[in-house]
């Protein structure tokens, strides 16, 4: 007996001990400020659903788009006021707090940044210059000089490379189109693919952002001018799009200009969704897992101008940046539904944009 108790008394203690590693796991929050011109470090605390603020770092430019290291140890922030840069951020794991590395020039002014699977390289794309980059990123995890640059149709948006690290796309607002890049990782080389352009219709409708599933079987586009929601199956080994589905992120009996700006997958793919300026809401959609195809749920109400938003890994929670209101929400997600519940409220910088989540051990 008194051995059952001692092997029963150590897998308490060890149960316990998991228990207090994982209620004291950290979740960081980041969120870059254009007109402040710094990056909001905060934390977030699930059990609360609330955010700690920790500290404000400055970087004396117009800080928006973000991306996050493969590795999540360092947070890249493209600056769009002249000089146009990225600073390389290194992440504490323990804190969350960052620490400049270093900055190196962009080509323009960009919209959007992202690192591909190897970390070694960064993309760009810039709206106001009509181009796509690549950029060297060190063994530091410093970003480096501009390797290449591509004219592309008017205003690129946003450019991601696949799982694979195979194929790269970048939408133009302007052009109405998703041009498709073939990438060699190991020199940091995109090349035209064929087809080389993907059509999104109708005319001027402005794609802007989009994500993959976890499949690599759909892409999920959003378009800015109209507020339309794309569905495009996706074949992996071609690298190659085809329209199944459009809806609308807009509410019912939208009158005004449309506005829509950013979408996200929950973590487990089963929830679509994105946000739109002019109403000041997040949309829903359920993902239908068979054919990727999407059930709209509804919006609810949150910042005013939600230009960028982020689901946590746990799915739990979306955290929402308003542009004009300088706050940020946590909303809860419902379980159940995956509908965005009523959240909690923060200040954060002078319009805030942009919103990365890191997990840390």
């Amino acid at each position: 007996m008194g051995r059952f108790f001692r092997v029963r008394s150590l897998a308490l203690h060890l149960a316990a001990s998991m228990a207090c590693t994982a209620a004291s796991a950290a979740t960081g929050v980041y969120v870059s400020n254009a007109d402040s011109q710094d990056v909001s470090v905060l934390e977030l605390d699930r059990g609360a659903g609330t955010l700690k603020p920790v500290e404000t770092v400055p970087l004396a430019g117009m800080a928006m788009p973000m991306a996050v290291s493969p590795d999540r140890r360092v947070l890249y922030v493209a600056l769009r006021s002249q000089p146009f840069r990225v600073v390389s951020l290194a992440i504490d794991p323990a804190s969350g707090r960052l620490r400049k590395l270093g900055e190196a020039p962009l080509a323009d002014s960009m919209a959007n940044i992202d690192t591909d699977a190897t970390g070694r390289w960064l993309f760009a794309a810039s709206y106001p210059g009509h181009k796509i980059t690549v950029n060297s990123i060190g063994k530091d995890g410093v970003v480096g000089a501009v390797q290449q640059l591509i004219p592309t149709a008017p205003n690129a948006h946003a450019i991601h490379a696949d799982a694979a690290n195979r194929h790269v796309f970048a939408t133009s607002l302007g052009g109405d189109n998703l041009s498709a890049w073939r990438f060699d990782a190991e020199t940091g080389r995109l090349t035209a693919h064929e087809p080389a352009i993907t059509s999104v219709a109708p005319e001027k409708s402005g794609p802007r952002h989009f994500v993959w599933d976890r499949a690599q079987r759909y892409m999920y586009l959003v378009n800015e001018l109209d507020a339309a929601v794309h569905v495009m199956a996706y074949d992996a080994a071609r690298g190659t799009l085809r329209s199944v589905q459009r809806t609308t992120a807009l509410p019912a009996g939208f009158a005004g200009k449309p506005w829509a700006a950013d979408l996200h997958l929950s973590p487990d793919g089963r929830t679509l969704y994105a946000s739109e300026r002019t109403s000041s809401t997040l949309s829903t959609f359920r993902v239908d897992a068979a054919t990727g195809q999407l059930q709209p749920l509804g919006q609810v109400p949150t910042e005013k101008s939600p230009r960028g938003f982020a689901v946590d890994s746990s799915g739990r929670f979306l955290i929402a940046a308003g542009q004009e209101s300088h706050s940020l929400s946590v909303h809860p997600i419902d379980p159940a539904t995956g509908i965005p519940g009523t959240p909690t409220r923060v200040p954060a910088g002078k319009n805030p944009n942009w919103v990365e989540i890191v997990d840390f051990p």
